[in-house]
């Protein structure tokens, strides 16, 4: 968008929700991306998952950057698992395979930013 030639910031007022994969259900605020700017570059969403909550494993195409803001996430990978707790952060790569969950109580609240967006077809999930 621009003002006389010049580019302007975009406000987002409130995020678009999205239907999450998993065994329970996980609610996906996404403030920009595929679905809710159209912007294919970076995706940000916040994510709110309830105590239990696990996802498939999954291969995405996309580097993903998950800051953890409150209780626990469980990260599975091929070599091992990594619990990252409120104040931490993980990055996993394109191709790794992940699995994403929130086992402690009072589940967890965390923000994922990937590049390129999230894209359904591009996730890879693992079958149920």
């Amino acid at each position: 968008m621009s003002l006389r030639g010049f580019a302007v910031p975009r406000f987002i007022e409130s995020p678009t929700v999205i239907q999450a994969a998993g065994n329970l259900p996980k609610r996906i605020e996404e403030y920009t991306g595929l679905v809710k700017t159209g912007m294919s570059a970076v995706s940000v969403a916040r994510m709110v998952s309830p105590e239990g909550w696990r996802e498939p494993g999954q291969r995405p195409e996309f580097q993903e950057v998950t800051l953890v803001l409150r209780g626990l996430l469980r990260v599975e990978h091929k070599a091992g698992t990594l619990e990252v707790r409120a104040g931490q952060a993980v990055i996993t790569d394109p191709g790794e395979w992940v699995r994403y969950a929130s086992p402690d109580p009072g589940g967890a609240e965390y923000v994922a930013v990937c590049v390129p967006a999230f894209a359904a077809d591009s996730v890879h999930r693992d079958p149920e």
